[in-house]
């Protein structure tokens, strides 16, 4: 069975803090992750992104969609076996969360009442819970989650 993935990432460059927002839909099983953290990258977000997502999941096909140009393409470097020239801790532990899976990536609609438009609010959760006490993680609640619509 293909597990399906949704990925949305935010990021304040001038303040330097983030945040993510993750569905996974496992064979109609739907569970959602946000988190963020402070003094951080882009490319960093993008990456703690698709780590939370690939966490756990069955071996198997995977496809991700997401609207975040940065997470598209850290997912196709991912895919392709292709180290970047920066944030090698979280490309390593992004490759060995993939072992086992096949990742396709494509690039998803933002408007209202998408999957990307409800991951991009919670992201922007995780971005505010993170600029604080720093590094923020915690489930979608089941509650939030049946608002969401999957194509």
């Amino acid at each position: 069975m293909t597990t399906r993935l949704y990925i949305e990432t935010t990021y304040h460059p001038a303040f330097r803090y983030g945040g993510w927002g993750v569905a996974r839909d496992m064979s109609g099983a739907v569970t959602g992750l946000a988190g963020g953290e402070r003094n951080t990258t882009a490319g960093r977000i993008d990456l703690m992104a698709l780590i939370a997502a690939l966490t756990g999941l069955p071996a198997g096909p995977a496809v991700l969609q997401s609207s975040s140009p940065g997470v598209l393409a850290a997912a196709r470097l991912l895919a392709m076996g292709a180290a970047p020239e920066e944030d090698l801790d979280l490309f390593k532990a992004a490759q060995k969360a993939l072992e086992g899976r096949v990742l396709t990536a494509a690039a998803a609609a933002k408007g209202p009442g998408t999957p990307a438009h409800f991951l991009a609010a919670w992201a922007e959760v995780g971005q505010d819970k993170a600029k604080g006490p720093g590094r923020f993680s915690a489930a979608i609640p089941k509650s939030n989650l049946a608002k969401l619509v999957l194509p």
